[in-house]
């Protein structure tokens, strides 16, 4: 399983500290990276198909890197798709209103038409990556209609994510430029921690901090380190097999 690292704040924060406790973990998750933050008032997304702890460009981008608000990180463990940078979190891509989305996932799709429909459309070959593209479909499905509200929009990919969670795997982070949605639905799989600035999310604490489980099973949008909407519970807990919570405590999570 993967893992996922973010934040939102009210004011550009240093996440130096926090991005190598939490790229350190690529010793169990060595197939790839990959970050999204922002670099003069653009979103920069980089990745790369190698172990995270063994790459000087990272090493070169967290040194150099500015205080930021909204930050997104990623190391994969690969389940589906070989590795190669085309699967490598995180994705990103533009709706047709012009908003930029990125997604970060930590999981597996087993079932539903994302698994068929988005083969001969995708770069890599990872069930994430159509997970990506059937968001952006369902946005883009939902802007046809007219503009959204922020709250229209909120529950767009809050009924997506509703949806698509039963049977399937479904630890997101997804930033829209304004919003950042956060999900799980597997149990102790991500936490946050609230400090003086905003709320940090990672799959495993990083530090000795406060770090509380997050609520299973609901979206939840933050902007600039608050929490906006909260919507509610669904029905879509994933519930591990035994060889997955064997595998899973072979590998020290």
């Amino acid at each position: 399983m993967c893992e996922l690292f973010g934040f939102s704040a009210k004011r550009p924060i240093g996440a130096a500290d926090y991005l190598n406790a939490f790229f350190s973990h690529s010793v169990r998750h060595p197939h790839g990276w990959g970050m999204m933050y922002d670099c003069n008032g653009c979103r920069a997304v980089i990745r790369e198909p190698v172990r995270a702890c063994d790459s000087t460009y990272l090493k070169e981008v967290i040194a150099s890197l500015t205080p930021q608000k909204t930050l997104l990180a990623h190391i994969r463990f690969a389940t589906v798709g070989s590795i190669r940078e085309e699967n490598c979190h995180p994705y990103t891509g533009t709706d047709m209103s012009g908003r930029e989305w990125t997604l970060i996932h930590n999981g597996t799709i087993y079932s539903g038409r994302l698994n068929y429909q988005y083969f001969r459309r995708q770069r890599g070959d990872t069930d994430s990556e159509r997970l990506f593209l059937a968001l952006l479909d369902t946005v883009n499905e939902r802007l046809r209609q007219g503009p959204c509200t922020e709250r229209e929009r909120f529950e767009t990919v809050e009924r997506f994510i509703a949806q698509t969670a039963p049977r399937n795997k479904l630890n997101l982070m997804i930033w829209d430029g304004d919003l950042l949605y956060v999900h799980k639905n597997l149990k102790n799989t991500l936490s946050f921690k609230r400090t003086e600035t905003g709320v940090i999310f990672s799959t495993l604490p990083l530090d000795q901090g406060s770090w509380i489980p997050f609520p299973i099973a609901q979206v939840i949008a933050f902007r600039d380190g608050q929490e906006v909407i909260r919507g509610t519970r669904h029905k879509g807990i994933y519930v591990p097999t035994l060889d997955y919570i064997s595998a899973m405590d072979a590998m020290h999570i």
